[in-house]
């Protein structure tokens, strides 16, 4: 999810993708009330509360390990 006011690159990140991407607004303020840090990947459970979270600035995916635990992480929660 992209934080509230960094929309600006958005129309390029989306192109040609089919993943979505989702916008956090001032009114919803996602990233405060899930307290995310930049780089979280953040998964949520079917109700929409927060699951777990994955740093990759911390876990770098070009790291075999790193990748395998998000792997497992979004196994786990689909």
């Amino acid at each position: 999810m992209n934080g509230a006011g960094l929309e600006s690159g958005n129309d390029g990140f989306v192109t040609g993708k089919t993943l979505p991407l989702l916008q956090d607004t001032a009114a919803v303020d996602a990233w405060g009330r899930w307290q995310v840090t930049y780089r979280d990947v953040v998964v949520l459970d079917v109700e929409g509360r927060r699951r777990d979270v994955f740093n990759l600035t911390e876990h770098d995916l070009s790291n075999p390990g790193n990748l395998e635990t998000l792997e497992r992480i979004l196994s786990a929660a689909r």
